[in-house]
């Protein structure tokens, strides 16, 4: 047909030109951007997973740094705390040669005083100064802060960690369900004397010695013998009703717990009638072991050990010392304090729940902080070994010195350990998986946004093709029209 009001061929060949132009515009900025979607209209669905993987992306990313600030920051506390612990042990080897004192002068054990002053100032110097970019590390700036706690009933807290979710405080319930005991043994003497001449070997925790007496010595004497050689075997004695020496007496050992035990067996010749029993009226025996506490703390059954019990939950860790009383007695009360706020928080996670953030307490190494000790009912510090203190060496104390130092000592020791602990499990084990994850992640993103040369360049070189043949084909189709004038001549 001729027409030339109308150029149907010339129509549907822009059409197509049109087409191949925008596929050539599309491939050229594919292979100029390197990526296959460059907006919405490229592919909605895969922009929207791919924008998603990218906020993956930045949040594992930042995860990553901040495990490995999180490492660093224990690495550097633990770097201050192995310059405590040199302390503390030159602390200890002053202490022990002070107790020489038949080999050592008083002027001596003077110089050792002031080296200890000394060293328990650095101490105190090092809680207070060492930092990490502005973090206060050791002055018990990343400790948990406590409120409520009763002293007649806890001792001391130490706090590990805690997960507070959306609570501004955790409450910590602590009630003893079985009692802390001593080792004990009964010795029963209705005469309120020993009935024949007798030696006694007495063990404990410390140490064994022998006993001697001879028959008729009043119970109030033995329980003096045994008492002066209390330090060096771990058991005393004590008279069952005070005074009365006819109600029988007991052998306990020093300490509470499992670990401490009491010893009492006769050797050599003599002593028919000596017999010890568990209890008054109980089986005969020459040993008995003490028993740990055990207690309920928010519900959950707690380690004991001694008059201490632990606790390590996802929700709460935690080592708690119990008073004496409390510890020996069950009175179905609980006792309870408030964990108000503190610790290091680490956001281990891209996403901020507080199943991926870690909190871990860090407690102060002051010398008024560290080491404390229950001696002889009272609470001693570190501070207490200082010129003028209870436990001076002044005052003839090494051996109270030594219990308080020794706490101190194990107390750092644990404190390096469980910040090693924190770092090789939980710190580097999370940025190794986190790494895994970001490259996980990132292939996936990459396979759904961007550009697959090989095909791009192929679909380019098509898309010129078909360009070039549409331009081609549209120059015929508007030299069509041209034919009708030769109907015309």
């Amino acid at each position: 047909m001729g027409r030339i009001n109308t150029n149907v061929p010339s129509l549907i060949a822009q059409n197509n030109l049109n087409r191949s132009s925008a596929d050539l515009s599309t491939r050229l900025q594919r292979l100029a951007t390197g990526l296959r979607i460059n907006r919405g209209a490229d592919d909605p669905a895969g922009l929207i997973v791919s924008e998603r993987l990218r906020s993956e992306i930045k949040g594992i990313g930042q995860a990553i740094d901040n495990s490995e600030r999180a490492s660093s920051v224990i690495a550097t506390t633990e770097g201050y705390l192995a310059e405590v612990a040199d302390l503390l042990n030159s602390i200890k080897s002053l202490v022990v040669n002070s107790a020489n004192t038949g080999g050592i002068s008083e002027e001596e054990i003077e110089a050792n005083q002031l080296e200890i002053d000394s060293a328990i100032e650095s101490i105190t110097r090092i809680s207070n100064t060492a930092s990490f970019a502005g973090l206060q590390l050791l002055n018990g700036s990343l400790e948990y802060v406590t409120s409520g706690i009763n002293a007649a009933n806890v001792a001391g807290v130490d706090i590990h960690g805690v997960q507070f979710g959306t609570n501004s405080s955790v409450a910590v319930s602590v009630e003893v369900t079985q009692s802390a005991q001593t080792g004990a043994l009964f010795l029963s003497a209705p005469a309120g004397a020993l009935a024949s001449s007798v030696t006694l070997e007495i063990a404990g925790n410390l140490g064994v010695q022998t006993l001697t007496f001879v028959s008729g010595t009043a119970l109030s004497a033995v329980t003096a013998a045994v008492n002066t050689v209390r330090d060096t075997t771990g058991v005393s004695a004590g008279l069952r009703n005070g005074a009365n020496q006819t109600s029988g007496m007991w052998f306990n050992s020093i300490g509470f717990g499992s670990d401490s035990f009491v010893s009492v067996r006769k050797i050599g010749q003599g002593g028919s009638t000596f017999q010890t029993y568990s209890a008054p009226g109980g089986t005969a025996t020459q040993r008995d072991e003490g028993r740990d506490v055990s207690a309920i703390v928010n519900g959950a059954l707690a380690t004991g050990n001694g008059t201490s019990v632990s606790l390590n939950t996802p929700a709460l860790a935690v080592d708690i010392d119990l008073s004496t009383a409390f510890a020996t007695a069950v009175s179905g009360t609980p006792t309870t304090f408030n964990i108000t706020g503190g610790g290091a928080n680490f956001q281990l996670g891209p996403s901020i729940t507080t199943s991926q953030q870690v909190g871990i307490g860090i407690q102060s190494v002051a010398a008024s902080r560290l080491g404390g000790t229950t001696v002889e009912d009272a609470r001693f510090f570190l501070d207490s070994l200082k010129s003028g203190q209870t436990n001076s060496l002044l005052l003839g104390r090494a051996a109270e010195a030594s219990q308080v130092l020794d706490t101190a000592i194990t107390e750092v020791s644990v404190l390096r350990g469980r910040l090693g602990a924190f770092e090789r499990n939980t710190l580097q084990t999370n940025s190794r998986s986190l790494q895994i994850g970001l490259e996980n992640i990132t292939s996936s993103e990459s396979k759904i946004r961007d550009t697959d040369f090989a095909a791009e360049t192929a679909a380019l070189t098509r898309a010129q093709v078909l360009q070039q043949a549409g331009t081609s084909v549209l120059a015929t189709a508007n030299s069509t029209a041209q034919n009708v004038l030769r109907l015309l001549q």
